[in-house]
């Protein structure tokens, strides 16, 4: 089969390589890529929000299947666009991915069929939620209610951020569009877990549980970013929990996007923090998310490419999904600067005495080619994952391996796991 894979970043990376693996994967093609991916793939450069020039290129060159990895596209549709010219494609229709595109209407769906979450309020007008934000005080959380590349959450300790995030969203319309609409959310406390789902309709496979680290800095420090590392699984959670969030959040969201005509097919990511009260939503996304692939594929032993035509073809309640024992543990190596601002181009070293051990997996994400060089060109630049027996020795090796590859400027969280290791 062929299979085109949609997106840039470490995630597609990640997708790319698991399918790479499938005997019945006969050629990939990713659009746009980066320079890991093309390693694997034959990068296509045509945008991920290019509807027809991908709908075109996948009937010009007879591709199978289509997979959708980041949310711009899912949300504006690209899923409706390919079914409609008889093209096969893994992801959520626009109905569903609204699930992720509007924060207000999520909210309101977890209300209206009790799923657990924060309390919360949203606004269209700066005045009104500005009043809602003095009121409550602090701590609070901000949120767009649109996409903002996961940039656009500020848990603010203090009265003074949490006006300085309004601002911004709704005054300075730091993220567009996407803060015409403002949530604001009490803030829950607790540890947070992230469960990705394989989800056809009524029929919910969860995957391994991960954590992920959004703060910048060691010890949660500093601003939120895309993510900076992932590890899976999370023994400080225990599997009663995991299963009450699959049976009081995954499986229920599931079946309420049903009842509400808009039924989800692809992959629905849970964000949740566990309180005293037990699990509750912080956010859904409609795609793997970023760096959580990076931990859960490494896990996954049965083929992906099954998995994904079983779920286009509403047949995933047939498939049996197993996972592999071993842990795995993701450190990002970002741009200096990131999330603010951070120059491109420099020259990444080491790349190459990594390609031997075959339980290290460097997942590129803001990366391109240039001649034999690899050189960086996003914030967050690659995802290094080590799969071993326990997740001491994954952290030990995951950072083994970072300390081999070398630019200038770079930047990463010399904690991920800690707080796992340290619980036992």
């Amino acid at each position: 089969m062929k299979v085109l894979v949609i997106g840039q970043g470490g995630r597609e990376h990640a997708i790319v390589w698991k399918l790479s693996q499938s005997p019945k994967v006969d050629k990939i093609y990713c659009a746009p890529g980066n320079g890991g991916i093309a390693e694997l793939a034959q990068l296509v450069p045509i945008s991920a929000m290019d509807f027809s020039g991908l709908a075109q290129f996948v009937k010009d060159e007879g591709i199978d299947l289509t997979v959708v990895g980041p949310e711009d596209p899912l949300t504006d549709g690209i899923v409706d666009f390919f079914e409609e010219r008889q093209l096969q494609i893994f992801g959520p229709a626009k109905s569903a991915a609204i699930i992720e595109g509007s924060k207000a209407f999520t909210k309101e769906l977890m209300k209206k069929y009790n799923i657990p979450t924060a309390e919360y309020a949203s606004f269209d007008h700066y005045e009104e939620a500005l009043a809602y934000v003095r009121e409550k005080g602090a701590p609070i959380v901000v949120k767009a209610d649109g996409l903002a590349a996961g940039k656009g959450v500020t848990v603010a300790s203090t009265l003074e951020e949490a006006e300085k995030a309004l601002q911004y969203i709704m005054v300075d319309q730091g993220f567009g569009e996407a803060g015409a609409r403002v949530v604001i959310e009490e803030c829950l406390a607790g540890q947070e877990m992230s469960i990705l789902a394989f989800v056809d309709g009524e029929t919910v496979k969860p995957m391994v549980p991960s954590q992920d680290h959004k703060p910048v800095f060691d010890g949660d420090k500093g601003p939120n970013t895309g993510g900076m590392g992932t590890y899976s699984p999370v023994p400080q959670i225990d599997d009663a929990i995991v299963e009450k969030a699959i049976a009081e959040i995954l499986n229920p969201v599931a079946r309420a996007m049903v009842q509400e005509g808009r039924p989800f097919r692809g992959i629905l990511y849970a964000g949740l923090m566990v309180t005293d009260q037990g699990p509750k939503v912080i956010e859904f996304n409609a795609r793997f998310g970023d760096p959580e692939t990076q931990v859960v594929l490494p896990r996954l032993e049965t083929d992906l490419l099954d998995i994904f035509l079983a779920t286009v073809q509403g047949e995933l309640e047939n498939v049996e999904i197993k996972w592999k024992p071993e842990a795995a543990l993701c450190v990002i190596m970002a741009s200096g600067g990131y999330p603010g601002s951070y120059e491109k181009g420099k020259e990444i070293r080491g790349l190459k005495q990594l390609e031997s051990d075959e339980n290290i997996m460097v997942f590129h994400a803001g990366t391109k080619q240039e001649g034999d060089k690899v050189l960086t060109s996003g914030g967050r630049v690659l995802g290094v994952t080590a799969l071993a027996p326990d997740l001491e020795e994954a952290q030990r090796k995951a950072y083994e391996a970072v300390e081999k590859i070398k630019f200038d400027g770079a930047h990463y969280r010399t904690d991920i796991g800690s707080r796992a290791i340290q619980s036992r």
